[in-house]
């Protein structure tokens, strides 16, 4: 009865039309899911910062041009809609975010192992299709994790929740860089493939452990009654709607589609554009410099977070992004240290974009939650289509001009922060989750409805 037991409350199949104890999990509650999640920030941070120094190596090692190059991108982003309304979707929706933590670890594992044999045969081609494997890893991670960050806990708080959680995905963009800067281009070619194929026997290990790590932690399951009851209690009557017609969230998509591009355009750029800014620059000093921008784009999110406290986030959102239009000018027109300190200044401005997206994006779907959540997920995919585009224009006219590229989709993503701010459709429901007190206090199981069962309750009690 104990060994049963213990497997049947470590069940990953969820009911979703029963409404739980984690419709209304305090802060205190939600601190121990929140804190094992952001692990998963900070390793898809690590991976893609770690691709992005891999471009620039593919580059030198197998004498490829950046558009090319920029297959990395396509193959990792490219996966991200496969994932995040495709087989992570389902699996959510018919399951929970345990079973697609669980699932989306073993993925990356998959493609980590077999980015190796890759590696050996020095096949740019057959590390792509590991990337894209990895890409589906991590976008079933992004499908089930941002969208429990934000709904873990007081609604009040979740864009400041995703922001600090996505923080750590930025610390990860900075480390992959300095570990690029020293085991990619400070030795022979032969001797940098194997110190790569070495990195990603850690990652898979390390996956591996975080997978059954999930598997054993007690977490609670936020099910579409929890959100449904949360959009009931904030009256704001989205949830009514069927899903074709939730056209705030599919603005948020688009949004997303378009700042991601940006963002992965500015970055998997940063090291070509630091070499060509300013001639006689080794790849070496620009991978370093590109993990300050990266420390710059973490700081930001820190910054962003703190801001959130005391003005809403929905202004923070629209400042930062109107920065990032602003000081992407610089880039395209300036040259040498001026342009690369101006591109630091973007990554800083960029970091509450794509957090603050989804949080947004988010508010007010209620039993559409899941579904919703996958799609502007989903919108990641821009960061497979703007970086060749960007890249064909930089080997075409250099890499100055090619920043043109990323900050016309800026310009693009603007048109949701402006809408979310003057547009009453979107401003009241977003407004309205921000000034609700649900798991401000502790109500009390009392407040719980009669359908959530014994398991569930002791699963939400045992993070206290």
């Amino acid at each position: 009865m104990g060994t049963e037991g213990f497997f049947k409350r470590r069940s990953l199949k969820a009911d979703d039309s029963r409404r739980t104890a984690a419709a209304e999990l305090t802060l205190r509650q939600s601190i121990f899911p929140i804190c094992l999640v952001t692990v998963l920030f900070f390793l898809w941070g690590f991976s893609y910062g770690l691709l992005d120094t891999l471009n620039k190596h593919f580059q030198n090692v197998l004498n490829i041009n950046q558009a090319r190059s920029s297959g990395l991108q396509a193959a990792y982003f490219g996966a991200y809609p496969l994932a995040s309304v495709g087989h992570a979707a389902w699996i959510l929706r018919h399951y929970g975010y345990r079973a697609v933590f669980i699932w989306g670890l073993c993925l990356y594992a998959v493609g980590a192992l077999l980015a190796i044999a890759a590696l050996k045969k020095a096949s740019f081609g057959g590390f792509c299709a590991c990337i894209f494997i990895i890409g589906n890893g991590l976008g079933s991670l992004e499908t089930a994790a941002n969208p429990f960050i934000t709904v873990c806990g007081p609604p009040k708080y979740a864009e400041i929740r995703i922001n600090i959680a996505q923080a750590f995905n930025g610390i990860g963009t900075v480390v992959a860089p300095v570990l690029g800067s020293y085991v990619f281009f400070n030795f022979s070619d032969e001797k940098a493939l194997d110190n790569v194929q070495w990195v990603y026997v850690a990652i898979a290990a390390f996956v591996l452990l975080l997978a059954t790590a999930f598997y054993f932690a007690d977490i609670p399951e936020i099910t579409d009654a929890d959100m449904a009851f949360q959009v009931e209690v904030t009256h704001t009557e989205a949830d009514d709607k069927p899903f074709y017609k939730q056209y705030k969230l599919f603005h948020a998509t688009f949004a997303q589609f378009c700042y991601t591009g940006a963002q992965v355009a500015f970055a998997a750029g940063f090291i070509n554009y630091a070499d060509y800014t300013k001639p006689g620059r080794s790849s070496s000093t620009s991978s370093k410099l590109f993990a300050g921008a990266q420390g710059a784009f973490a700081l930001g999110r820190f910054v962003g977070s703190a801001l959130m406290r005391y003005v809403r986030p929905r202004w923070v959102f629209l400042a930062f992004l109107t920065m990032c239009i602003v000081f992407s000018g610089p880039v395209i027109t300036q040259r040498e240290n001026t342009g690369v300190a101006m591109l630091f200044v973007v990554l800083f401005f960029e970091s509450v974009c794509f957090p603050t997206i989804v949080a947004l994006g988010m508010r007010g779907l209620g039993r559409h939650t899941k579904r919703g959540s996958g799609f502007i997920v989903g919108g990641v995919a821009g960061g497979a289509c703007v970086p060749p585009i960007a890249f064909a224009v930089g080997d075409a006219k250099g890499s100055g001009i090619a920043m043109v590229v990323p900050m016309v989709f800026l310009i693009a993503s603007w048109s949701y922060a402006l809408c979310v701010n003057f547009v009453p459709a979107y401003k009241n429901v977003v407004d309205s989750f921000g000034e609700t007190e649900i798991g401000i206090t502790d109500r009390g199981d009392d407040n719980i409805t009669k359908e959530a069962t014994s398991e569930e309750k002791a699963g939400v009690t045992s993070v206290v």
